[in-house]
C-alpha cells in the first residue's frame, strides 16, 4: 500500500511538471545561455518539483532554485548572483518553510571553475537540506557540503525528470546528458549541412556513432525516430524549420530526447553511496517517475 501511494504521488507531481512544461510560453532568445533541470524529491514528507536554472548572458550570471508547493500557488525561489563582485556573496544560506517544516539552501561557489557553459564544472556545491536530510546536492564538493550542513543522505534519492539547455555552434552541436540504463552520461553530437552543392542533411550521433541520418532535410525538417542507448529505447524528435526557412537568429533547432523509465532503471534496493551511508527506497521513486525528457535548443551562429 505504501509503495502504491508513493508511486501515485510521484506520478502526479511528474504529470503536473509535464503539463507546465507543455504550456510553457517562455521565448528563448539568441544570446541567452541556460541549463534547467527539474527534479522530483520528497521534502517534509511530500513530493515536490524542484527546478534549478543556471542562466548566463552579457549582463548577468545567475542560479535560480525554485521549490514548488503542490498545495499552494506560491513557491519558494532562491536567486544566487554568480557575477557578484563581493567574494563573501558567493557563499551563503537561505531558509524557508515547506509546509510546517524548515528547509535550507546552502551554497559555496567561491572557488567554482567555469567553462563556456553557464553551470560550473568543478569545485563547488549547492545543497538543499530539510529535517537533517540532504534532499538535493549539486556540484562535486560532497564532503564539504555534508560537513557544513551536518546532514545525512536522504532515504529517497531525488530523481531528474526534465532537462533543458541551449547550445551555440555553426555546424557541430555537442552536449552531454544522462540517458539509457542507469542514466549514464552520453555524448550527443548534432551535425548539419544546410548550404552547399548537396541537399541539406543532418546527423545525430551518440558517443561518436551515428544513430540518426536525415537526408533531404527540406522535406524532413520535422520528424522523430527511436534509438537505443544501453539497450534502452529513446525517442528523438527534431524541428529545424527555422534553420532552413527563417532569418539568422530567428529561432533555434529544437531536439527532444524522451525516455520511458519503466523497466530501464531498476535499482537494487539498498546501496552504499560515496559517503558510506545506506539508502532505501530509491527504486520506488525512480519507477514512479516514469519518463525523462531532455530538450536541446541549438542556435546556429554565423
Amino acid at each position: 500500500m505504501l509503495k502504491l501511494q508513493l508511486e501515485s504521488e510521484a506520478f502526479m507531481i511528474q504529470k503536473q511538471l509535464e503539463e507546465n512544461l507543455t504550456e510553457e510560453t517562455v521565448i528563448h532568445k539568441f544570446g541567452e545561455d541556460f541549463v534547467t533541470c527539474i527534479y522530483v524529491a520528497k521534502v517534509a514528507q511530500i513530493f515536490h518539483g524542484i527546478t534549478t536554472t543556471w542562466s548566463k548572458n552579457l549582463t548577468s550570471h545567475t542560479l535560480y532554485i525554485l521549490v514548488e508547493n503542490p498545495s499552494e500557488e506560491t513557491h519558494f525561489t532562491c536567486k544566487i548572483d554568480l557575477k557578484s563582485w563581493q567574494f563573501w556573496g558567493k557563499k551563503g544560506l537561505k531558509s524557508f518553510k515547506v509546509g510546517e517544516k524548515r528547509a535550507d539552501i546552502y551554497w559555496d561557489l567561491r572557488s567554482a571553475k567555469f567553462s563556456s557553459r553557464p553551470e560550473p564544472v568543478s569545485d563547488y556545491y549547492v545543497a538543499l537540506v530539510s529535517e537533517g536530510e540532504m534532499i538535493l546536492l549539486l556540484g562535486d564538493q560532497n564532503k564539504e557540503a555534508f560537513k557544513r550542513t551536518k546532514s545525512r543522505p536522504a532515504l529517497m534519492d531525488v530523481v531528474l525528470v526534465h532537462k533543458k539547455e541551449t547550445v551555440y555552434a555553426k555546424k557541430y552541436f555537442c552536449t552531454r546528458t544522462m540517458l539509457g540504463q542507469g542514466k549514464k552520461q552520453h555524448d550527443i553530437t548534432i551535425e548539419c549541412v544546410i548550404s552547399g552543392p548537396s541537399d541539406p542533411a543532418m546527423w545525430i550521433s551518440v558517443d561518436g556513432t551515428v544513430s540518426i541520418r536525415i537526408t533531404n532535410l527540406h522535406w524532413r525538417f520535422r520528424g522523430n525516430e527511436t534509438v537505443f542507448m544501453d539497450n534502452v529505447p529513446v525517442e528523438v524528435f527534431w524541428d529545424v524549420h527555422d534553420w532552413l526557412y527563417s532569418g539568422p537568429h530567428s529561432g533555434p533547432g529544437t531536439f527532444i530526447f524522451k525516455q520511458d523509465n519503466k523497466g530501464s532503471d531498476k535499482l537494487e534496493g539498498r546501496y552504499s553511496n560515496s559517503e558510506g551511508y545506506i539508502s532505501d527506497g530509491s527504486s520506488d521513486l525512480q519507477s514512479a517517475c516514469t519518463e525523462f525528457w531532455y530538450f536541446l535548443y541549438a542556435w546556429k551562429i554565423e
